[in-house]
C-alpha cells in the first residue's frame, strides 16, 4: 500500500507518466508497462492522459518562462503543424553552434498577433534587441513585418532554403526533382554571394521552360535566400 500511496501523488504520478510516453508507450498500453506490483489498482487510459497532461504542461510553462541563453546570435522561427493546429516554435542558435528551444506559441507565422507578441515575450525574457542577430525565417509576411517593428529595419533576415526548395519542387515534375534540389544546393553553397545569386538567377532562366511558377518562387525569394554580403540587412 505505501508503494501505491506515493505513487498516487501527483509528482511521481506525473514523472512515470512523462517518462513511459515519451519512450512511445501509449496511453492504451501503459497499464502493462508499469510494476507489477500496481497490477488491479485502477490505472485506467484516462487517468493516465490528465497526468500526462499535467506533467507536459508544467514543462512547456518551464521551457517558455526561463531566461534567453547567452551568446544568441540567430533565431530561426518556424510552424509547425499539429493536427489541426498550428506552433511556432523559436529555435535560439548561440555563437558556438548550440541550439535551444525558447518558446512555443499556438497559432500561425502568419498571424501577426501572434508573430508580435512571441518576440516581445523574448525580450520581455531577456533577448537583447540591440544585439546584431540574424533571424531566419519562412516567407510569413506578419513574420518580416513584426521583426521590423520590434528589432528595426536594419535586423537582417534570412529565408529558410528549406522551405524555399520545397516549394519550388512542388511545382516540378518528378523527372526535374533531383535536378533542380542539386542546382539549388549548389548555388546556396558558394560562399560569395553575388556567385550565388548569378547562379540563382541561371536557375531562374532554367525554370522558366519547366514550370513558370517554379521559377516565380525562386525569384520573389532570390535576395534573402543567398548568403548576404557583409554588411547587408
Amino acid at each position: 500500500m505505501d508503494t501505491y500511496r506515493a505513487f498516487q501523488g501527483d509528482d511521481k504520478m506525473q514523472s512515470s507518466v512523462a517518462r513511459q510516453l515519451t519512450r512511445r508507450c501509449s496511453t492504451r498500453d501503459y497499464a502493462g508497462a508499469i510494476d507489477e506490483c500496481l497490477d488491479g489498482y485502477g490505472i485506467s487510459r484516462s487517468s493516465v492522459s490528465r497526468q500526462w497532461k499535467a506533467a507536459t504542461e508544467k514543462e512547456v510553462q518551464k521551457l517558455c518562462q526561463r531566461p534567453m541563453p547567452e551568446g544568441l546570435v540567430a533565431l530561426l522561427l518556424d510552424g509547425v503543424r499539429v493536427k489541426e493546429d498550428c506552433i511556432v516554435v523559436a529555435l535560439g542558435i548561440t555563437v558556438d553552434g548550440h541550439k535551444q528551444v525558447l518558446g512555443l506559441w499556438h497559432g500561425a507565422t502568419e498571424n501577426s498577433t501572434v508573430a508580435k507578441s512571441l518576440l516581445e515575450d523574448l525580450m520581455e525574457r531577456g533577448l537583447d534587441p540591440d544585439r546584431p542577430m540574424l533571424f531566419v525565417i519562412d516567407g510569413s509576411k506578419a513574420l518580416r513585418k513584426a521583426i521590423r517593428e520590434v528589432f528595426g529595419a536594419s535586423a537582417p533576415v534570412q529565408r529558410c532554403r528549406v522551405h524555399k526548395q520545397r516549394n519550388i519542387v512542388e511545382h516540378l515534375p518528378k523527372n526535374k526533382q533531383q535536378q533542380a534540389i542539386w542546382r539549388l544546393r549548389t548555388a546556396w553553397d558558394k560562399s560569395n554571394p553575388r556567385e550565388a545569386e548569378a547562379e540563382l538567377r541561371e536557375i531562374v532562366g532554367w525554370l522558366e521552360d519547366i514550370s513558370p511558377s517554379a521559377a516565380r518562387s525562386l525569384e520573389e525569394a532570390l535576395q534573402e535566400t543567398r548568403s548576404p554580403c557583409k554588411g547587408e540587412g
